[in-house]
């Protein structure tokens, strides 16, 4: 099946836009004959695209010698609304919408959707995705107008997200309104860390113990105009009727989490999250795993759920939870291993979503690998019968 692989080197780019978490990019490009759009990774993979328009005649079949030679595909004539060709874009009427989990993207000409690209579309597998002039079903682009019902919404949410997003004061409400749920559930706070997993994707060196921003008090505003997703992490210390300190992220769940619609139908259940992980080893060590999971689901383009466990990235002599781990696992009922009663941290909701929190509980590499053949439900039995606790640095 033919499907629109790779970028022609005959042609323009109109318009090349990175998602805000830095990604995805978006590039349409236009070689006289037709107007393509391509989502990227970072490293200039091709992860989707969609035929968007042609400006010359159509052809009656699939032309396979501009598919061979890697051009931006044409329509055939059965396909499109306008076989004759339409114009072609003028960049300056051209603005992109990207979708608040990031894996998902549209595009607008003079306010109105032409092409989009949501979350579903995969190259690998020939879905591409919707176009305007589209009619149909075809290899190189779906039928917007069959499916602008669903898609229309989703544009507009994705607008006033990042109108709200980048508005004045937006994200001071948010933050102050989960530390004061943090607040009523964990007690006063301590130290508190802002803006924490800014490594640079490429490096391989993990931070020493305690390489976290230097500490704030808790309700220290963020910058003006903070990078998405931004995330710090709050200090809950041991009190009278809790001897471990509590280190919870701040600002995950201000935006869903990619892909969480490949696999849930109630999406907004499953979509924002924040992480928690209860310690008795020095608050700051503790910390330093933060900048390592902080971004990871816009990065990475995925998500966390519960179960899931996660390999440390690098040498376990460098984990910050202690050398005998190798990862995390994601646990959202801490009371299924051994310990003091977990804090409830339920009933917080952003966005009319319900937030939920994974606390993370390290594990071995055997331990990992088992959960990954096995189930998340094996493993954590198999950790409540080694009487494993939630409480890192218990033992």
């Amino acid at each position: 099946m033919p499907v629109l692989r790779r970028t022609p080197r005959e042609a323009r780019v109109l318009l090349s836009d990175t998602s805000p978490y830095g990604s995805r990019v978006l590039d349409v490009e236009y070689d006289h004959v037709a107007t393509a759009a391509y989502l990227r990774t970072g490293d200039g993979e091709t992860v989707a695209a969609t035929w968007v328009a042609n400006h010359q005649e159509a052809p009656f079949h699939a032309d396979l010698a501009r598919l061979n030679a890697g051009l931006v595909p044409a329509m055939p004539s059965g396909r499109t609304k306008h076989p004759k060709g339409r114009p072609p874009f003028d960049p300056r009427t051209l603005e992109v919408v990207w979708f608040e989990e990031g894996d998902g993207v549209a595009l607008l000409e003079n306010g109105q959707p032409i092409c989009v690209i949501p979350s579903w579309s995969d190259i690998d597998h020939g879905v591409p995705g919707y176009s305007r002039e589209a009619i149909g079903r075809s290899p190189f682009a779906f039928a917007l107008d069959d499916e602008i019902d669903e898609l229309g919404p989703r544009i507009l949410q994705a607008q006033a997200f990042w109108d709200w997003r980048n508005g004045p004061g937006a994200w001071e409400g948010f933050q102050q309104s989960l530390l004061g749920h943090l607040l009523s559930r964990l007690g006063p706070g301590g130290y508190y860390w802002h803006d924490v997993g800014r490594r640079s994707r490429t490096d391989s060196t993990p931070p020493p113990p305690g390489a976290v921003p230097a500490p704030r008090t808790d309700g220290t505003s963020a910058p003006a105009t903070p990078r998405a997703p931004l995330v710090g992490v709050s200090e809950r210390p041991a009190r009278g009727d809790r001897a471990y300190n509590v280190l919870t992220t701040v600002g995950m769940s201000c935006q869903r989490m990619p892909t969480v619609e490949l696999y849930e139908d109630n999406v907004g259940e499953h979509a924002r999250i924040e992480l928690a992980v209860a310690t008795m080893l020095p608050s700051v060590r503790a910390g330093s795993v933060f900048p390592w999971l902080a971004q990871y689901p816009w990065q990475a383009v995925t998500s966390f759920a519960p179960g899931d466990n996660v390999k440390w990235y690098h040498e376990a002599r460098t984990f910050p939870l202690g050398p005998a781990w190798e990862g995390v696992l994601l646990l959202d009922d801490p009371n299924r291993l051994a310990g003091p009663d977990a804090p409830d941290l339920t009933s917080f909701s952003f966005g009319g979503d319900p937030v939920q929190w994974l606390w993370l509980v390290p594990v071995t590499e055997d331990e990992r690998q088992f959960g990954k053949q096995e189930g998340p439900d094996a493993l954590i039995e198999r950790l409540a019968r080694d009487g494993r606790s939630w409480v890192v640095g218990s033992e």
